[in-house]
């Protein structure tokens, strides 16, 4: 048994690694056990990676010290140890979980063979493996199939074509990033995408994965149309990885149960990032991840006043195509409710739109298509939630560079 560390940290993602250095900085030894062989990576470039825009080693994060490779099967709270599949154990002080999230495979018929692995050709889209397999098998010509049309199945497809595949995009809803987008920007993503070649088919729901020896054919839709396939690519969204902290009789939900401390319900168990639910919110975004690494390690290098009460966080997105950079960002409600105040900017020459929502003198949301030199100022403003002076200033924040 090693005991090289009073904090042990399991996961090497954003959130593990940022942590780990942060703790560094402040001088708290901490150990950091990764399970995967890759050097830890920045998953939010993945499918830049398989674009071809960056080569792997491009992505990686700088590595702390105190690394260790290892997949956690337990962790025993009253001994205060966690072990891993090699037999290695570790004693820790403070034990804090940045296990992530997994992807979501959905209830295919066909996608699972008597293996229970997926069928040659069948991908998700969530590691560096993932990634490298997927880069591997993609080539001029090939059909592909992303299966979900939100922010990773508009990543992946853009990146399948232009990669060269014949690419299309198979969404349940009504349209592509519909958690993030009103429709007239959804509209435009879908607009560059064809651009690029990508097929899209929204409100379809797809039932079978068809394969012949071993691999896949075709995709089957609700409606018996059928997709012919040499690759499919699962972006069904990601669900958080809480097995080890539901077999440590840790309180979980959807996430591991945090407060304000990213305390769980064991006192000397912490979480972060992707499986952490903080005040009833699952964030699986990387600015809430890297918040919440910098307030728990001033929390455990013992500043006072170090706490988490939650990130508003804004997502953005480049899509990189043939011609020129796709540019969006959208942060809070974009959907207006009954008596909220709308301003919209938009044209479809130059394929920019801009829209903004106001509420009881408070901006609460806002999309950016395209020239986003305004999205700093208005990120301010919707941060900030304090009245907005009553001026007019609201074409002014649509209309001006408020810096990036």
């Amino acid at each position: 048994m090693t005991s090289n560390a009073r904090v042990v940290v399991i996961g090497a993602g954003l959130a593990g690694v940022a942590l780990a250095r942060r703790l560094g900085e402040l001088g708290v030894p901490a150990l950091l056990i990764g399970e995967e062989e890759h050097r830890p990576y920045n998953r939010v470039l993945l499918a830049e990676v398989l674009a071809g825009r960056y080569r792997p080693e491009v992505i990686a994060l700088p590595a702390p010290g105190g690394l260790v490779r290892g997949r956690v099967t337990g962790v025993d709270r009253a001994a205060r140890t966690v072990t891993c599949a090699d037999g290695q154990v570790f004693e820790y002080g403070t034990l804090v979980l940045a296990t992530g999230s997994n992807p979501v495979l959905p209830p295919l018929r066909g996608l699972f063979g008597a293996d229970q692995r997926l069928p040659r050709g069948v991908h998700a889209f969530r590691t560096m493996d993932d990634c490298l397999g997927l880069s591997g098998a993609v080539r001029p010509g090939v059909r592909a199939v992303v299966i979900g049309g939100g922010l990773l199945g508009v990543s992946a497809a853009r990146a399948l074509a232009v990669r060269g595949a014949q690419v299309v995009v198979a969404q349940q809803s009504e349209r592509l990033m519909e958690r993030q987008l009103d429709p007239a920007a959804s509209a435009l993503v879908r607009r560059h995408l064809a651009g690029l070649g990508v097929e899209v088919h929204t409100e379809c729901r797809v039932r079978d994965v068809r394969c012949v020896g071993g691999a896949v054919r075709s995709v089957e839709l609700a409606d018996g149309y059928a997709l012919d396939a040499d690759l499919v690519v699962l972006a069904c969204g990601v669900s958080p990885r809480v097995g080890l902290a539901r077999d440590a009789a840790l309180d979980v939900r959807k996430g591991v149960v945090v407060d304000d401390e990213l305390r769980t319900s064991d006192p000397h168990i912490r979480a972060i990032g992707d499986c952490a639910q903080h005040a009833g919110t699952l964030y699986g975004l990387a600015a809430p991840a890297l918040e919440q690494a910098d307030a728990l390690a001033r929390s455990l290098a013992g500043h006072p006043g170090a706490r988490y009460t939650g990130t508003r966080s804004l997502t953005r997105l480049t899509l990189t195509g043939a011609d020129s950079p796709f540019d969006l960002a959208a942060f809070g409600e974009t959907d207006p409710r009954p008596g909220d105040d709308v301003v919209q900017l938009a044209d479809a020459t130059r394929g920019t739109y801009r829209k903004v929502v106001v509420r009881d003198d408070r901006l609460v949301g806002g999309v950016l298509v395209g020239e986003l030199g305004t999205v700093g100022a208005l990120a301010r403003a919707w941060e900030g939630a304090e009245p907005l002076p009553d001026d007019g200033p609201l074409l002014h924040l649509l209309t001006h560079d408020g810096g990036a």
